[in-house]
């Protein structure tokens, strides 16, 4: 069944407007009568049925409202240093699917992309939308947030006002199993850029109180490293399978 994200509302009727409201109506082709379900980015489904079109506007009664199912029981947050090319675009989409609640963009010391002010507020606004489009695709309760990238030292004390940290770098820690134990609050964590996390980087880190942990014997690329963390934490929280 087609999914919409629209802002929260009260009442039995409303309208899906703008993009959305020009995909139901000319792209999917819908009519009258017919069902899609809206998601108001907080956690609560609405099955709705078609009442009318007013151009591209689409007007909808609720039907019935359920609490999303799709939102994971931990809240995690993925601080990713800033890797080159368009690689940030696949690692937004997929932490979207597999249920991260925020992706947080780092200049680490490593990085090679450092992208000016100008160039960041671009990157930031499109990859909001590469995850606003896979939080609909794979039929999530919220919309997760891209947030425009942050200098090393400002991401560190966001984290550790959360919660939980975990450092996941090349030189190893505990075991991923060991470190979670069933943990269903505020998960973060760090993963560097192609050149890894810098000494001085894992010092902070870890004076602070963040835990390193391992993702096996394989050394995995920055691309692949934090797919491999969500969904093992998404396993070990009880939120996948």
């Amino acid at each position: 069944m087609p999914r919409f994200f629209v802002p929260p509302f009260t009442g039995e009727e409303t309208s899906v407007t703008g993009e959305d409201g020009r995909h139901i109506a000319r792209s999917l082709r819908m009519k009258t009568g017919d069902s899609l379900t809206l998601c108001d980015g907080e956690g609560t489904d609405y099955q709705c049925e078609i009442t009318g079109f007013s151009g591209d506007e689409v007007w909808v009664r609720v039907l019935e409202r359920l609490p999303s199912h799709s939102e994971p029981t931990v809240r995690v947050t993925v601080y990713q240093g800033i890797p080159k090319g368009d690689k940030m675009d696949a690692i937004v989409q997929k932490a979207v699917e597999l249920g991260a609640a925020e992706i947080v963009p780092v200049a680490m010391r490593r990085c090679v992309s450092r992208p000016d002010e100008k160039s960041a507020a671009k990157k930031a606004a499109r990859w909001q939308k590469i995850a606003d489009e896979a939080a609909k695709q794979s039929g999530r309760g919220t919309l997760p947030k891209v947030l425009p990238p942050m200098g090393f030292s400002q991401a560190v004390e966001r984290a550790f006002a959360d919660g939980a940290v975990l450092l996941f770098y090349e030189g190893g820690g505990a075991p991923l199993r060991e470190v979670i134990c069933g943990e269903t609050g505020h998960i973060s964590f760090f993963i560097g850029p192609e050149g890894g996390v810098d000494d001085s980087e894992v010092a902070l880190l870890t004076e602070k109180g963040a835990k390193t942990a391992t993702l096996g014997p394989r050394i995995l690329r920055t691309e692949t490293a934090p797919l491999a963390a969500l969904t093992a934490i998404m396993l070990l929280t009880g939120n996948l399978g």
